[in-house]
């Protein structure tokens, strides 16, 4: 198994595809029909353009059908090990108010004694 790391060129070159693969070409459409690209429009297409566009290519750098290796990979990963729910943390008890304050009586000697 190839672990791949990503480095901000890889980063930047996906970024570019995504734009130029997917939001340009659906932008051009969508003005084309009079409407305008949004978040909630872009969230409504991008299932189809990942299944029949990006992920149905044969990738540049790994020569692979991004679906087919997910499907090949899922194959052969193991389960993520179950969670353990987190230690139930002690509450700290604040002291008593009163615990912390002198009576005035004390602060009335104090002032007396200087």
């Amino acid at each position: 198994m190839q672990f791949w790391t990503y480095e901000k060129g890889k980063v930047e070159r996906f970024n570019s595809y995504l734009k130029g693969s997917f939001l340009v070409p659906l932008a051009a459409t969508l003005e084309a029909s009079g409407l305008r690209l949004d978040a909630n429009l872009a969230n409504l297409h991008v299932r189809r353009w990942l299944d029949e566009v990006a992920n149905a290519r044969v990738h540049a750098t790994t020569k692979a059908v991004p679906a087919v290796r997910l499907a090949e990979e899922r194959a052969v990963m193991l389960s993520a090990p179950a969670l353990k729910a987190p230690a139930p943390t002690r509450q700290r008890v604040a002291p008593p108010v009163e615990s912390l304050q002198h009576p005035l009586s004390v602060y009335d000697a104090l002032l007396e004694a200087a």
